[in-house]
Formats: C-alpha cells, sequence, structure tokens
C-alpha cells in the first residue's frame, strides 16, 4: 500500500512528529492491508481542531479547521499503522482536514521540538545552498555502507524538492528535499518547517511520496502561520546573560542539526541499533557534511 511503501524510503527517524486523519470507515480493502501483506483493522485516530498547545507547553499551534491534530499517543498509532515503530520524542501530528493519511494518497506531518540551545540566523544571508546540497549528497552516500551492515536499504538524496528559504522576521525556516530507496516504492518528499524559539527549535517534517509535492507544497505553507512560541519562549526573549546558544547554525540546521552537535557522533550507531530506526536523509547527512564543516574548523584554528 502507499504509505508503506513511503515508510520504506523514509521510515522514521529521531523524533519529528507526524498529524492524522480520522480513518474513513468505508476503507477499502487494499487499505486494510499493512507492510507486511496481513489484514488488520486500522487504527480509528481520534484528532482536535482550533488552538492547541503543545504537551511540552512551549507552543500554540491555531490550526482553525483546515488542520486536524494528534495527541502523541494517536501520532505513535500513525506511525506504527504505516510500518514504523513508535516515537516518545513525538509532540503529535497534524494533516489537512482534507487529507486521510491511511489512504492511498495520504501523508502526514510530524511535529517535535529540539531544546538544544538558541540558534544565530547571522550567517543566514551567507549559506551557498548549492554547495550545501552537495555536501549533503556526499553525506547520505558516505553513510549508506552502515546502513546495508545494519540491514537497512540505502537512501540517496537527489535534489532539493524546493530551495531552503528563511523569513528573519518570523524566524522561520522551510526546504523540501527529494529522496529515493533502493528498497523501492518511488521517490520521497520531505518538506520540513523550522520555527526559531528562545532556545529551542520546533519542527513540522512532512512525509509523502513524490508525486504529492504540488498538493503538500500547498498545505504545508500555512504552517509557517498557525505555530507560534508561547510568552517565555519566543526568539526575541532570548537573553544572552542566562540562556545557551547551540552550537551550529541554520545551515546545520538543513543539514540535520536536530543531531549536529559535538559528542553526537559516537552515539548515532548505537542509537540506529537501540531504537531500530532508519534515519532520515537530513540526519544520515551529518556524517558526511557535518564532520566536514567541524574540520574545517579545526584546520582554521589550527
Amino acid at each position: 500500500m502507499r504509505f508503506a511503501n513511503i515508510t520504506g524510503a523514509l521510515l522514521v527517524c529521531a523524533a519529528f512528529g507526524v498529524p492524522v486523519y480520522s480513518q474513513d470507515p468505508q476503507a477499502t480493502e487494499s487499505e486494510q492491508q499493512i507492510a507486511g501483506g496481513e489484514e488488520e483493522t486500522l487504527p480509528e485516530l481520534k484528532y482536535s481542531t482550533g488552538d492547541i498547545v503543545l504537551p511540552n507547553k512551549v507552543a500554540t499551534l491555531h490550526l482553525g479547521e483546515k488542520y486536524h491534530y494528534l495527541a502523541p499517543e494517536e501520532a505513535n498509532q500513525l506511525l506504527q499503522a504505516w510500518g514504523n515503530p513508535p516515537d516518545d520524542g513525538t509532540q503529535g501530528a497534524l494533516f489537512p482536514a482534507d487529507v486521510n493519511p491511511l489512504s492511498e494518497n495520504g501523508w502526514a506531518v510530524f511535529l517535535s521540538y529540539v531544546d538544544d540551545g538558541h540558534i544565530d540566523d547571522s550567517d543566514a544571508n551567507e549559506i551557498d545552498y548549492d554547495d550545501l546540497l552537495k555536501d549533503m549528497k556526499e553525506g547520505v552516500e558516505d553513510s549508506n555502507e552502515a546502513r546495508k551492515q545494519a540491514g537497512y536499504p540505502t537512501m540517496h538524496l537527489l535534489n532539493w524538492a524546493e530551495p531552503p528559504r528563511y523569513d528573519a522576521a518570523t524566524k522561520k525556516l522551510y526546504w523540501a528535499k527529494e529522496i529515493s530507496s533502493d528498497g523501492g516504492g518511488g521517490n520521497s518528499l520531505n518538506y520540513d518547517v523550522r520555527v526559531l524559539g528562545r532556545e529551542g527549535v520546533l519542527s513540522m517534517e512532512a512525509v509523502a511520496p513524490m508525486d504529492l509535492l504540488n498538493q503538500v507544497r500547498t498545505d504545508m505553507r500555512p504552517l509557517l502561520d498557525v505555530a507560534e512560541f508561547n510568552e517565555g519562549y519566543r526568539y526575541a526573549e532570548f537573553n544572552a546573560k542566562t540562556d545557551r546558544m547551540a552550537e551550529y547554525g541554520l545551515g546545520a540546521l538543513i543539514a540535520g542539526g536536530v543531531a549536529a552537535k559535538l559528542g553526537f557522533f559516537g552515539k548515532l550507531f548505537a542509537f540506529i541499533a537501540a531504537k531500530f530506526k532508519i534515519i532520515l536523509v537530513g540526519l544520515a547527512a551529518i556524517g558526511g557534511w557535518i564532520a566536514k564543516l567541524f574540520g574545517k574548523k579545526k584546520e582554521e584554528a589550527a
């Protein structure tokens, strides 16, 4: 089924939530088949609308009636229906009101929050996204041997499906990647929105088939406006005397800054083995791109 193919290329990585649509009781037989070929009753996912305060209380989503929100427990039901393990780090999931994520053309948006510190956005106009893409591609390819040894299909970053764009006024960043997998199922789309906060980043990541790019683009753009940090967590409230700074900037955030912090590399494959999760391209690129980044810094320091 379609969403089994999606996860074949993108089985969920470290902590991104996903929104889900209430299951259609008239689901077809094909929609009742999961990746293993057995027929099961798909979960009935309870959703909410309107203003949603995330479980960690740092941000509020003003969804109105256009989007449906799944709490973490419901979001994990969706992940498992897609053939993925549950994710304890999710802040829930979103999906447009007119989309059923359990249908043939279903998709959803994973939500997460990472409190790695305040990200300095002063380099926003200095990033060469073409060079960044080349380094990310190399990082993905460099990681494939380890993926094969771990028993996972290799992955390939093909191109920007939408180049990165940063809105300095709202502190919001978005981009999209086209990804292929030797596991089959067609090319997949990762569409990312990041909202910078006082000491962390709210992540909204859509996982969908590549042929849904136009629909996902249309539905993801409004998410730039519906998410806002609550008082005490806003970017402008940063206090340099008391608050932490992140160890990476916007470029590393795009390449996989959720994991781009010192001391991460030794834990990377231990995490995979412990959680049985395939790392998305953004994080898979860390081994190559971030290693180069810090390598260059060391050379400069020397």
